[in-house]
């Protein structure tokens, strides 16, 4: 797994955390706290986790996936008098 896509996954991972413990201080917790707003914490905290799963989607997408930048194939043919095989593999660049 490349450092990209290891970074990529950890920001999807912080999204998600902090969907959840937005969504329990918007929606469970009913203490208060004075000149403290749970509820509003909650929800920018779900805001960040929101946005956060967002950018990494599209970082992720921009990055090819994750795919380290290039592609390639390889094919392989068999040469008919001699009878020995040859592997042929082109990389593509960005």
């Amino acid at each position: 797994m490349s450092t990209l896509t290891r970074s990529l996954t950890m920001y999807v991972g912080l999204g998600i955390f902090l969907l959840v413990v937005g969504a329990i201080l918007s929606f469970a917790v009913q203490d208060s706290i004075s000149a403290i707003d749970l509820t509003m914490i909650g929800y920018i905290m779900m805001g960040g986790g929101a946005l956060a799963i967002l950018l990494s989607l599209v970082m992720g997408s921009r990055a090819g996936g994750g795919a380290g930048g290039y592609s390639s194939r390889t094919t392989t043919h068999v040469d008919p008098n001699t009878g020995t095989r040859v592997d042929e593999t082109r990389v593509d660049g960005l």
